[in-house]
């Protein structure tokens, strides 16, 4: 008790110490109730959220003046308020969604959305008008893919088409990624192709302020297209609109493997470029004016100017949620100018942070939050710690000094942001970007100081028709960036795949950066013990042994030295990538094997025209015969069935089962449709352990759980 006691008064005078810094957790509670809420298989009662908040809240106001306590209970104030946050968030947003494959089927609908691709137009429609649904079963919006050579119908326009419709994915794999959960909050009820070109049905409405952006996107992406072709004038429209339809895969590898891939998505990065651009253009020219440089607050015109073309610019580039996040704080920096503040601080972070979880609490759960917030904090952290040196070290230099000092903090910025979001690429992507620190080097300074000031004065000069004297040199820049991802991504080792991560190798590199970032006394170097856990998480964590995707028609197990093997290359491409991504293997170099044909065991597996046995390399444990692992049969079709159930002891088929099979583990086709993809592991007692993606939310609404 004694060492508890003097534990608990070391911990209450180390918080003391820190008081300023209180504050700053605030969002990490929120953080971590809205991560207990989207971690529930269940959707919780309505009345859950509030109701813990209100008790929480009450249990605060009872512990004022305890010190520690306190503070335990208002973070638990933020918790309850976090995962209410994201109940209500849910049910904001809640509409129907399909649970199986519709159509052919009438759709009808406002465009709303546009991506033009050479391979067909992908559109998105709402006001939908569906045949052989119910209305109250109409999905918000769908996306549906053009035939290829349909024009693709101008935004705000009525059409109707002929469509295959399905509900948006689940993961590929228990613990994968949800792609439905991600649909759901963005309103997208049912994705398909069309079957027939589309037929206008009503021109273009005046709109909404939703249909008239996007009418001026498109009009910008065209004179885009008209000055600047290739692979540059895609980026460049990416860069001007947020379309990316136009980069071709290979551009997208090239940029990945290079670490340059944060340029491609609309970040705090483009929209500050956009607002510092502005705010030392507006701020210089009025400074060369005289009587109004000295009469007028000229610093705080050009924050405001600064500030609507920060939100001109989200609103033109699709105002998506990453987008949104980028300009609130940009936007908290540039009010912090107008009410003079400093204008950049741990604590403008913390409050942007708190605005978003409370406005979009999904955002927590992916990369663009994660990795944004992290290297905000991480360069404000380091550059807290360097104090005023860095502007001594300035004062101190020549020219030549002043030029070394600040391509060294290039460096610095570069490699503290690279370091803050490493983890999480690795976990959200399963690959590290080796050389991503040196192309960076040179790709960001050319986009800050060439590319992007060149992108503002197309918009500039675009009311005038002249925006090709700045699209042109655009272009150029944008060759460059290409050549420097190109040339980084060719050399050797450049893209290092890793198997994927668990969810509580990433919780412990958050908390380890945030205890590192928040803090300021020494006692925050404890927090870098939290990305040694999470690396060494990748290797600690245990492995597939068999897959089955959610409709039963792929199955994938590993073969010798971790290679994956399918049952067909033929289908399902997308989830046998997503398969090798997350077993540390890289789709485009490590292709996945084919069952084999003949009789020949290859990676123990043994194959006929019936169908497969496989005995996975587990021999020796578990209650299995010494010297073999469990039999796992996989028929084709039930012809062999009266065989396989009588020798095998795991089945997997794409047909239904009967019940008379004596097979310990079945999973069947009733099995992946009901509970969707599955994965077989070696239990801890050397048994097979089932897991399905129904686990982690068979009761959600985004859920394609079904009876």
């Amino acid at each position: 008790m004694r060492l508890l006691s003097v534990a608990w008064f070391g911990l209450g005078g180390l918080l003391g110490q820190e008081r300023d810094r209180w504050a700053l957790w605030l969002p990490v509670a929120l953080g971590i109730g809205i991560a207990g809420y989207f971690v529930l298989p269940a959707e919780p009662p309505v009345w859950a959220g509030p109701v813990m908040a209100g008790l929480c809240a009450a249990a605060t106001l009872a512990l004022r003046g305890r010190g520690p306590i306190l503070l335990v209970a208002v973070a638990l104030v933020a918790m309850a308020v976090g995962f209410a946050a994201g109940q209500a968030r849910t049910a904001r947003v809640a509409a129907p969604m399909l649970a199986s494959e519709v159509g052919p089927v009438r759709v009808e609908g406002r465009v709303v959305a546009r991506d033009d691709r050479p391979d067909g137009s992908r559109i998105v429609l709402d006001r939908l008008a569906l045949d052989r649904l119910a209305a109250d079963q109409w999905p918000e919006r769908v996306r549906v893919k053009l035939e290829q050579g349909d024009p693709p119908p101008p935004t705000g326009a009525r059409i109707d088409l002929i469509a295959m419709l399905i509900g948006p994915g689940g993961p590929a794999m228990p613990g994968g990624f949800d792609f439905r959960r991600k649909a759901f909050f963005e309103g997208i009820g049912a994705v398909g192709y069309a079957l027939t070109p589309s037929r206008l049905v009503a021109p273009p409405e005046p709109g909404g302020l939703a249909v008239r952006l996007e009418r001026a996107r498109l009009g910008v992406a065209a004179r885009v297209g008209a000055h600047v072709d290739g692979q540059a004038g895609a980026l460049a429209t990416a860069l001007l609109t947020g379309e990316r339809g136009g980069i071709e895969e290979a551009t997208y590898a090239a940029m990945r493997d290079s670490g340059l891939a944060h340029l491609l998505a609309i970040s705090g990065l483009h929209v500050g470029l956009i607002a510092w651009l502005v705010f030392f253009a507006v701020r210089g020219g009025l400074a060369l004016v005289e009587p109004v440089a000295l009469r007028w607050p000229i610093k705080k015109w050009a924050a405001g100017a600064a500030l609507l073309a920060a939100f001109g610019y989200m609103l033109i580039v699709g105002a998506t949620v990453p987008t949104q996040r980028a300009f609130l704080m940009t936007g908290l920096v540039l009010f912090a100018i107008l009410v003079d503040r400093t204008a950049l601080s741990m604590r403008l972070v913390a409050w942007a942070a708190t605005a978003v979880l409370l406005l979009a609490p999904e955002s927590l759960l992916g990369p663009s939050f994660q990795m944004s917030f992290a290297a905000v904090m991480a360069l404000i952290a380091t550059y807290e710690a360097l104090g005023d040196r860095p502007a001594a070290w300035r004062a101190e230099a020549g020219w030549v000094g002043r030029a070394l000092i600040y391509f060294g903090f290039v460096a610095l910025t570069t490699l503290v942001a690279s370091a803050a979001t490493s983890v999480f690429g690795l976990y959200h992507f399963q690959r590290l970007a080796t050389y991503g620190i040196v192309a960076n080097l040179v790709a960001v300074p050319l986009t800050a100081f060439w590319i992007m000031p060149w992108g503002l004065a197309a918009y500039a000069l675009m009311p005038l028709g002249l925006e090709g004297l700045a699209l042109v040199p655009m272009g150029w820049g944008l060759d460059r960036l290409l050549a420097v991802a190109r040339t980084a991504a060719a050399w050797p080792g450049a893209a290092l795949p890793v198997p994927a991560m668990p969810a509580w190798g990433l919780a412990a590199t958050a908390f380890g950066g945030l205890w590192l970032c928040l803090w300021q006394r020494r006692w925050r170097l404890w927090g870098l013990a939290g990305p040694v856990v999470g690396l060494a998480a990748i290797w600690l964590a245990e492995q597939p042994l068999l897959l089955v995707n959610d409709m039963g028609t792929l199955v994938g197990l590993r073969g010798e030295g971790g290679r994956l093997v399918v049952s067909t290359d033929r289908r399902d491409g997308f989830v046998r990538d997503q398969w090798l991504q997350r077993l540390g293997l890289d789709p485009r170099r490590d292709r996945a094997a084919v069952f084999p044909a003949g009789a020949a065991p290859a990676d123990g597996l043994a194959c006929d025209g019936e169908g497969c046995v496989w005995r996975p390399a587990i021999a020796g444990r578990g209650p299995w015969p010494a010297g073999h692992g469990p039999a796992v049969a996989l028929p084709r079709t039930p012809a062999v069935l009266e065989e396989d159930c009588a020798r095998a002891d795991v089945m997997v088929a794409p047909f239904a089962v009967p019940g008379w099979c004596g097979v310990p583990i079945v999973v069947d086709r009733i099995d992946v449709w009901a509970r969707g993809a599955h994965a077989l592991y070696s239990g801890p007692d050397g048994g097979i352990e089932v897991r399905n993606t129904a686990d982690a939310s068979a009761r959600r609404p985004w859920s394609h759980a079904r009876p």
